[in-house]
């Protein structure tokens, strides 16, 4: 009896070794995969010449956005998308370019990011579980519309005006005083509402993901590491939809943006706790609005 005993505790333990392995065996198989089908693709770009080549001054300031970008989202659960993208379009860069560039390199700082957060146990299972695959579904479905259907420089004031909105919600959020904890309903509309608008946009799975479950009472540190988890799927569909219908442009801003996010990623999980939330959300809210005014005072 005691053996069987042993024997079934056994087969649990090493069950549930094999499942949290797997938190970080999929994200790195994909990554890896993802890397090998690029560098397999576009060999000129990933070659020693072709990196060199684009290594100037535009190569560092997507590369310092991508740092910037990634620090603000591993350590507020929201505003990579938007943080990146608003710099990005107010630097010159096309909406199509900015989004399939924050989407690719997204595929690559949120992984590493999912894999951060495990290992600093940040992540509600469950939670992510719920928000995954709704999630997944909006996110293809706005980066077919994007990609396919939608003009991007029809769209590109409307980023800007969105971009403005999702700075508003996010101060919003920093200036609420006291949060009663609420149970969240209808997790598949927000996620897939969220995934929709991120792919779209170019930003938005945080601002309107993190800020509504933070809103309802969850707590920070779980939340924003189990967001950022579900993230890395979002961005992982997006991307490969945006490579498919769209194909891939901007080398320098993608190239950047992962370099920069890939050394981030790990601070931004380790610091989610560390650092004063409210100054750091007004702060980064504030810079959003001041660069979306400026891509409208640019297209006005």
């Amino acid at each position: 009896m005691e053996k069987e005993l042993k024997l079934n505790s056994v087969e649990v333990k090493s069950d549930t070794s094999l499942k949290e392995k797997l938190w970080v065996i999929i994200p790195v198989v994909l990554l890896v995969g993802l890397l090998t089908v690029l560098v397999y693709n576009h060999h000129a770009e990933f070659s020693w010449n072709g990196f060199v080549s684009g290594f100037n001054q535009e190569f560092l300031v997507f590369f310092f956005i991508g740092v910037f970008a990634q620090l603000v989202d591993g350590t507020l659960g929201m505003g990579y998308g938007a943080t990146s993208t608003s710099f990005l379009l107010a630097y010159g860069v096309p909406p199509v370019v900015s989004s399939t560039g924050v989407h690719v390199a997204e595929m690559f700082t949120t992984g590493v990011s999912a894999i951060s957060h495990h290992r600093f146990g940040n992540i509600n299972k469950k939670l992510v579980k719920h928000l995954l695959i709704p999630g997944v579904l909006g996110s293809i479905t706005g980066a077919y519309l994007l990609s396919d259907v939608i003009n991007g420089d029809v769209i590109k004031p409307f980023i800007a005006v969105y971009m403005i909105i999702l700075a508003i919600i996010i101060i919003r959020k920093a200036l609420k005083k006291s949060i009663i904890k609420k149970k969240t309903k209808k997790l598949g509309f927000l996620a897939t509402f969220g995934g929709f608008m991120d792919a779209v946009g170019g930003g938005g799975w945080g601002p309107i993901v993190t800020s509504t479950l933070l809103g309802r009472g969850r707590n920070p540190r779980y939340t924003i590491g189990s967001v950022n988890a579900a993230e890395f799927a979002v961005s992982f569909a997006s991307g490969i939809t945006f490579m498919l219908f769209g194909g891939i442009h901007g080398w320098q801003v993608i190239i950047g943006l992962i370099l920069g996010g890939v050394i981030a990623a790990p601070l931004g999980a380790y610091l989610v706790n560390k650092i004063k939330r409210k100054p750091m959300m007004i702060a980064v809210g504030v810079l959003i609005i001041l660069l979306s005014l400026k891509t409208l005072s640019k297209l006005l």
